[in-house]
């Protein structure tokens, strides 16, 4: 493996660690992947745990599905991150974890509000699936639709992943969903149904 990829492997196994210590995943829930360059990403082993993380427990993947180094068990949602960089050519890392109050609200019909300042600049918009089982052709397609237009995703009774154009921006996506599902959750226990960040200032944001 060349010092880049090296480099990359370095950011991710961290961003794992922080991971689980948030309570973004468990165990061996969720998984994460950058891009090396325009035919190649690397993405973590089958079955690995976040906070466990070594250089070995990833594996070298060619955009077109094969592994061309590393760990020859790739994760089961290879296809997930692999679709993502295929429609966003912007996307230089995915984080995919399994936080849950995004999930919670996702899964009780709820819509994941933006609130602060911090949710408007980093999430943007937050895409939906229904549930498709892990690994499978169906999960990866409708994931990647998604990320067409949103670059956080969550998918039905499953998880979550974050894009950006680097690993830290992937993850600080990441962190702020969960934070804007959170404090949606604690909005809906103090009854409060519709209170978003101003969209005029959403806007503006956007066009900046």
């Amino acid at each position: 493996m060349i010092t880049s990829v090296e480099s990359l492997i370095e950011e991710l196994i961290a961003v794992g660690t922080d991971i689980v210590a948030r309570g973004l995943a468990l165990a061996s829930g969720g998984n994460l992947s950058a891009r090396i360059d325009d035919d190649t990403f690397v993405v973590t082993g089958s079955g690995t745990w976040l906070d466990r993380l070594t250089p070995a427990d990833f594996s070298v993947m060619s955009l077109s599905g094969q592994v061309l180094d590393g760990s020859q068990h790739p994760s089961s949602e290879w296809k997930l991150h692999q679709r993502s960089y295929l429609v966003r050519p912007d996307v230089n890392a995915v984080v995919h974890v399994h936080p849950q109050h995004a999930v919670l609200l996702n899964a009780l019909g709820h819509e994941v509000r933006l609130i602060t300042l911090d949710h408007a600049y980093y999430v943007r918009s937050v895409g939906a699936t229904p549930y498709y089982p892990n690994g499978s052709d169906e999960l990866a397609a409708s994931a990647a639709e998604q990320a067409e237009r949103h670059d956080c995703v969550i998918m039905g009774h499953h998880g979550c992943s974050a894009l950006g154009d680097s690993v830290s921006m992937a993850f600080r996506r990441a962190l702020n969903l969960e934070e804007a599902a959170t404090a949606t959750y604690r909005a809906l226990l103090l009854g409060d149904t519709d209170t978003t960040f101003p969209a005029d200032a959403l806007s503006a944001l956007h066009h900046a």
